[in-house]
């Protein structure tokens, strides 16, 4: 191939790149008379990619598909669909609402502008029409859209970033499951739930038996590892989306468990003993059994205003040393009965 040619076609190229990059905005005229078409189209066709049509209805069509209008010139005064119905319908619409509408019309008194930037419209031209105003009015208020939708991006992308920090804030990073920041916050939250609509909540308490022997006897490393394998069976065993387990420090694990009665708390303290045990993690100095253990407790009541959420929790922890007290790798709950 001739090198002139090959530079010639990058030159092609890259100018047709350049040129879908600023692809000009397209601008929707909407208006019954064609010499007012004309006059904006000619106004407008520079800098604009310029789409007439006359009526609402098929305003409306073409408002509505892809690729969408950046603006719509919209005349008030038409027949069959005036221009308030059409703005209406855009209005009622999720999908082109966004798209800015100036109105333009002869009409000039007050109450037709209020009614105008009542129904959404952002800018109000008179016939006849001026066109350096008219380019004025669309250029701005296409700059305007342009910031705004740039200040929603910029919004939502701090959106996202406060999630993730808030994600991580709350979790622990060791196990990836909630920390005790997280549990403290949400215990609050459902503590109050119950309290309001006068129903019970329950609160497990487990600890890893003789978990100071097996970090002695095969190291900090595989203790962490066994750790993170506690936690993820713990978390696994959970029914619903409400319930939560995290990590209260240590090799200690709590789980909130809102609307749960003692029943159900019970089940799922018994799920997490059997869970954690069929893990066959080794723990050959455990007095226990010759893999990981856990021991556990549970507590459960319906809130009263004399009490405070960490009662609850004070008491689960109470049932957790009884289990230790009486062999480990056993569960002991309690319900506590309501305040007189």
């Amino acid at each position: 191939m001739n090198p002139d040619c090959k530079c010639y076609l990058q030159s092609s190229a890259s100018c047709a790149m350049l040129n879908s990059a600023h692809k000009k905005p397209s601008v929707l005229i909407v208006d019954d008379t064609p010499d007012n078409i004309d006059i904006l189209k000619e106004a407008l066709k520079k800098d604009y990619i310029v789409r007439p049509v006359t009526d609402g209805v098929t305003a409306l069509r073409i408002a509505s598909t892809d690729p969408k209008p950046d603006m719509i010139l919209l005349d008030i005064m038409m027949p069959g669909m005036d221009g308030y119905e059409v703005m209406r319908r855009l209005q009622a619409d999720a999908n082109t609402r966004q798209i800015p509408v100036i109105f333009v019309t002869s009409a000039s008194d007050i109450e037709s502008e209020l009614k105008g930037f009542e129904l959404g419209a952002v800018d109000y031209i008179t016939k006849p029409f001026n066109p350096v105003i008219v380019r004025a009015r669309v250029s701005t208020h296409l700059e305007l859209c342009d910031a705004r939708k740039q200040l929603e991006k910029q919004n939502q992308e701090l959106k996202a970033k406060s999630d993730l920090l808030e994600e991580i804030v709350n979790l622990d990073s060791l196990t990836g499951i909630s920390n005790r920041r997280h549990f403290d916050k949400v215990l609050e939250v459902e503590w109050g739930r119950a309290l309001r609509n006068n129903t019970q909540i329950s609160v497990i308490v487990a600890d890893i038996d003789y978990f100071k022997k097996f970090n002695d006897c095969y190291g900090h490393v595989k203790g962490d590892v066994c750790l993170r394998s506690v936690a993820q069976c713990l978390s696994s065993l959970l029914q619903r989306p409400t319930d939560i387990v995290a990590r209260y420090g240590g090799e200690e694990f709590v789980a909130i468990l809102p609307e749960t009665d003692m029943r159900g708390a019970a089940l799922l303290a018994e799920n997490w003993r059997t869970g954690v045990a069929g893990l066959c993690i080794p723990h050959a100095d455990s007095a226990v059994a010759d893999h990981v253990t856990i021991s556990v407790g549970y507590a459960t009541m319906a809130p009263t205003r004399d009490q405070v959420s960490y009662y609850l929790v004070g008491v689960a922890d109470e049932m957790l040393y009884q289990s230790k007290e009486m062999g480990r790798n056993l569960v002991c709950g309690k319900e506590i009965p309501p305040f007189i």
